[in-house]
């Protein structure tokens, strides 16, 4: 008996050692290192190893670091919300509506190849779009809508929510289509059967057994957009500044490694505790459809 609980700890230990090593050496103690950076002094051109607070003090006395923090969370928030409510309804069409399998697979593909595209280009394909003599103004000024170009649709907030929405949009749509695809069909039949119409069987059975993915498409939309850095650098402008903007600036150009450490280790504070409020949610929604 011995033998072969020793048999079976060694090859747990043989298949999990080389991930868990992997994990340990290339994210814990980056992050580890990160967080002891944040506590050091800068005394230019150097660092000086220290632990004070003045890199954290620095952040929250310092209004412009905060405006950008709720920035990045307000556009981060609305974003993944227009990700949900242009994703769901796709994948509703899919799951319900498109019968053929074969035409459901090409239009699912559809969704998901501009994954397979460049980030860059992605975002490129907006600023073209939106710029002064792009696309739609071309189309507006064709139309007699407007006599010269306006640069109104780049260069701000409205210009990045559109371009991190569209970028997004498939995040959602992949774990939304997965969840109601194992949705059984005999529960929305037993549900017409009861006399409920189309919208209450939506509400009362459609909905809530997809919350989670709802939910879990909202968080790796929000996380993957409060950590964008390319966007705002493309099509936001000076009102679009992010914090990984900011960051990078402070890894950069600055050459302040103890602030953007500093920085770095709130923000992954605020998408750890994003991620953990997001599971608790989860698991409530769980507990009560069972």
């Amino acid at each position: 008996m011995n033998a072969l609980l020793r048999r079976k700890w060694l090859s747990f230990a043989a298949i999990f050692a080389g991930p868990l090593a992997w994990t340990i050496l290339f994210l814990v103690i980056p992050y580890l290192i990160m967080f002891a950076v944040s506590f050091w002094s800068r005394k230019f051109p150097l660092f000086v190893p220290d632990f004070q607070f003045g890199n954290y003090a620095q952040i929250f006395t310092e209004p412009q670091y905060v405006q950008v923090l709720i920035r990045t969370l307000k556009i981060s928030a609305i974003v993944a919300v227009c990700a949900v409510a242009l994703g769901y309804p796709i994948a509703y069409f899919l799951a319900f509506c498109v019968q053929s399998e074969r035409m459901k697979l090409l239009l699912y593909m559809a969704v998901i190849v501009p994954l397979w595209v460049s980030y860059l280009l992605r975002a490129y394909i907006w600023k073209t779009l939106l710029g002064t003599s792009g696309v739609l103004n071309s189309f507006l000024i064709w139309a007699g809508i407007l006599d010269t170009p306006s640069d109104l649709f780049l260069y701000n907030q409205v210009a990045m929510i559109i371009t991190l929405t569209y970028i997004f949009v498939p995040f959602v749509v992949m774990p939304v289509y997965a969840s109601l695809e194992k949705i059984p069909k005999n529960l929305i039949e037993a549900s017409h059967d009861l006399g409920e119409g189309p919208f209450a069987t939506f509400t009362k059975v459609i909905l809530p057994l997809s919350a989670g993915s709802i939910i879990a498409g909202m968080t790796l939309t929000f996380c993957l957009c409060f950590g964008d850095f390319v966007a705002p650098t493309l099509v936001g402008g000076p009102d679009g500044i992010m914090i990984a903007n900011i960051l990078q600036t402070q890894f950069g150009a600055a050459l302040n490694w103890p602030l953007g450490a500093a920085l770095s280790t709130i923000v992954m504070i605020i998408v750890l505790t994003v991620l953990a409020v997001s599971e608790r949610f989860e698991t409530a929604g769980r507990v009560n459809l069972g």
